[in-house]
């Protein structure tokens, strides 16, 4: 028994299927009905409906007083509308909304003077009307090729600006090929996307399913150009037959086929697919039965339904600038703009979901006119990100998240699709810092309130820098100790001191313990932003207190001092300061002596300036030294005594 499959998106498109039901409506409304050429390429639908009371006519002429006109889904040149207001014939629009978007298109483009190229069948009906909103500034080309002559030709350069559309039920695989020709980032050249988005699928959906067939049998008008084209892709990779309905089946070669694939046009009704899948199981089971099937009973069946507020799967197709176009399982087209994607405005749709992406989504709203179906990703985002919001909250978790925006009194993190606002009181900031500072940055948060209804909270970046301050505070006075080194970084400084963060606690380094030498201000020593390293001189967990040394002892200049002099030496020295009682003289690096007055000369001296100056190097003797009050004293006059007694030895 071979296997039969039916490709998931053959059959009637939203187009067809609001054209179909259009004309039927317009039956049970008007007395008098014609078609402006047939509704659809479909013979099995023109026959029904011309049963029921529709004729077809070509021309506007040729409608009887007050006889309804039905424009047709390929839709009508804009002098077609012109001629119907002019007749005063009643009329029912069925134009495709998908081929109506293209109108707008190509009228706004050729008002202002651009030029404009459409791919397409230019004998086709859809492509004739397109061209007929054109205002003539349009070329019709089929392929790539003949895309790439008009490049090569300039023919458009005498226009401002250059667009580019393609009729609805273009081949997907010649629009990649022709996209390849069109000159790159030329901001004069807007290329349009107008492929029905249901085209696409099922030209997709018939290569695929052809690639793993042995036959494929395409059903749809003789006439139907997207009927032709799923051929045309499915003829590539296998045997195929391009069939209008079941009784054709009787004259194809079915045999050699353990796997056979089914596939139909837009203009398809589903009765006819089914009918045509029923037919092919009989034929090979040997079997034939018949079933009489209601054929607008059977345009029902075509159409899952959905409904607004309705939670769907759906599968990204496609993303641009400003939104997400995913399938939902049924012929509506579906739309999730970028407000619905993401609360970020500076992501792009890609930034949030991927084609391919299988996505969990809400219906907002359903237009069964243009076929479209509007989706929400955000809300339901909010619904898990509500979840677990309020299990962060009843565990006191911490989550991360990026401030979003800056508003009157706090800051906004979307956090899982729900809106958490920060008080500025929360903000971890000092009070009155501009807000702006934690804009764009991650930060982590509790959640303090949750607000079920409305799907808000309201969190704190504060509770959790203290909560991490303390455990880092914890920490460190559970190991620290007298004498423990640490590498710390200068945070701050004052006249008396210097702060040293110690990696999430602060201690701070008295002037005196920066250096040996006496200094002015902590500057001379460190800057802010320096990396040190620091021992502990003292600990006061009760006031939070910790007092850092600097200095090393094996530095002390009077270490050295002790080693290299004693009493009686004489030494150079630099007078560096004076005082009513004397002056004080660097012995070496953090070492200075006094010369007292009186030892300043061998005479008495009334001022101290009379016999030194700041910057004198003078010759001078040690004559006392006391260690532990770390004082010198040094005498020019016991040198100078000593110099006048060697004078006396001298002579004698």
């Amino acid at each position: 028994m071979a296997e039969i499959r039916v490709a998931e998106s053959a059959g009637f498109c939203f187009g067809v299927d609001r054209a179909v039901k259009l004309c039927y409506q317009a039956l049970e409304e008007y007395s008098a009905v014609a078609t402006l050429g047939p509704i659809i390429h479909n013979q099995n639908v023109v026959d029904d409906l011309t049963r029921k009371g529709a004729r077809i006519v070509q021309e506007i002429t040729q409608l009887h007083p007050g006889e309804c006109a039905v424009i047709r889904s390929h839709s009508v040149s804009a002098s077609v509308y012109q001629q119907l207001e002019s007749a005063g014939n009643p009329y029912v629009d069925a134009t495709c909304p998908f081929v109506a978007k293209i109108h707008r298109i190509v009228e706004q483009h050729t008002a202002v003077g651009d030029f404009v190229l459409i791919a397409g069948d230019q004998k086709h009906p859809e492509v004739a009307a397109i061209v007929g909103h054109c205002k003539d500034n349009c070329f019709v080309f089929e392929d790539e090729k003949a895309l790439n002559i008009f490049f090569q030709e300039n023919l458009w350069k005498s226009y401002k600006k250059l667009a580019i559309v393609a009729q609805t039920t273009y081949n997907i695989l010649i629009w990649e090929k022709c996209l390849e020709v069109i000159p790159k980032d030329n901001p004069n050249i807007m290329v349009y996307d107008t492929i029905c988005y249901a085209t696409q699928v099922r030209q997709s959906d018939a290569d695929k399913l052809s690639r793993q067939s042995d036959l494929m049998i395409v059903v749809g008008g003789r006439h139907s150009s997207n009927t032709m084209k799923l051929f045309h892709i499915c003829r590539q990779n296998c045997r195929s037959y391009h069939i209008e309905n079941a009784d054709e089946l009787y004259t194809l070669d079915l045999r050699n086929a353990e796997k056979i694939g089914i596939t139909a046009g837009a203009s398809t009704p589903a009765h006819i697919i089914k009918e045509v899948q029923r037919t092919m199981t009989e034929l090979m089971e040997n079997n034939n039965s018949e079933e009489d099937i209601n054929f607008e009973e059977a345009l029902d069946q075509s159409f899952k339904k959905i409904n607004t507020g309705e939670r769907v799967k759906g599968t990204i197709c496609s993303l641009n600038q400003t939104e997400a176009i995913v399938d939902v399982g049924t012929k509506h087209t579906g739309y999730v703009p970028l407000s619905e994607l993401t609360d970020d405005p500076e992501k792009k749709p890609s930034d949030v979901v991927a084609i391919g992406d299988e996505v969990d989504l809400v219906v907002t709203k359903i237009n069964d006119q243009e076929g479209i179906v509007t989706l929400s990703k955000k809300k339901v985002d909010e619904i898990k990100g509500l979840e677990e919001i309020m299990k962060a909250k009843e565990e006191n978790s911490v989550l991360e998240g990026t401030v979003s925006a800056v508003i009157k009194g706090g800051v906004i993190i979307h956090y899982a699709g729900v809106r958490v606002f920060i008080p500025a009181s929360q903000s971890g900031l000092p009070r009155g810092a501009e807000m702006d500072a934690i804009l764009k940055t991650k930060q982590r948060f509790v959640i303090l309130e949750v607000n079920e209804h409305r799907r808000r909270a309201v969190g704190s970046i504060k509770a959790v820098i203290k909560a991490e301050k303390d455990a880092v505070r914890e920490a460190f006075w559970a190991s620290a100790e007298i004498g423990k080194v640490y590498k710390g970084k200068v945070k701050s400084m004052t006249s008396y001191g210097a702060f040293v963060d110690l990696g999430g606690i602060d201690g701070m380094v008295h002037i005196s313990e920066l250096s040996w030498k006496r200094i002015k201000h902590p500057s001379e020593v460190v800057n802010v932003g320096d990396y040190v390293e620091v021992y502990i001189k003292d600990l006061d967990q009760e006031n939070n207190r910790i007092s850092l040394g600097y200095k090393k002892p094996e530095d002390n200049p009077w270490e050295k001092f002790k080693s290299t002099y004693a009493i009686g030496d004489v030494l150079t020295v630099t007078i560096v300061s004076i005082t009513p009682f004397g002056a004080f003289a660097q012995i070496m690096d953090g070492i200075d002596g006094l010369i007292h007055i009186s030892q300043l000369a061998d005479r008495r001296v009334e001022n101290v300036k009379d016999v030194v100056s700041v910057g004198d190097q003078v010759d001078v003797k040690i004559i006392d030294i006391d260690i532990e009050n770390k004082r010198i004293s040094i005498s020019m006059r016991a040198l100078a005594e000593d110099n006048g007694r060697a004078d006396e030895d001298d002579e004698d």
